[in-house]
């Protein structure tokens, strides 16, 4: 098991590659939508805007009441942050969980 900080630090690298990315392809992929991602062996959960300028105003809640809503372990999180696990693969295998519309989907699809 990861711990907080280096959760944190998954994050604001996730968030400085979101930055990092074509603004236009920002702009033809993301809908402002609120994004949460709970971390459920840290009992934390991160929370954030994502829209046209990337990932936004990113903080922890106790609450999940996000549009776009995701769910996995703190070594998941890390391994899928740098590449060593595929979102599809964490998808099929049960470490990565997304709650959102088929249309916030087809969308994040693009980006990840």
């Amino acid at each position: 098991m990861a711990t907080i900080d280096e959760v944190w630090a998954t994050v604001h690298a996730l968030v400085a590659r979101l930055d990092a990315l074509d603004p236009d392809l920002r702009a033809k992929y993301v809908i402002e939508r609120s994004v949460s991602c709970k971390v459920y062996d840290l009992d934390v959960v991160f929370v954030g805007r994502l829209c046209e300028e990337g990932l936004r105003d990113v903080h922890t809640e106790t609450a999940d009441r996000a549009q776009v809503r995701l769910s996995c372990g703190s070594d998941d999180l890390i391994s899928l942050a740098e590449g060593r696990l595929s979102v599809p693969t964490a998808f099929a295998t049960g470490k990565l969980r997304v709650q959102a519309g088929p249309l916030d989907l087809l969308r994040l699809r693009q980006l990840i």
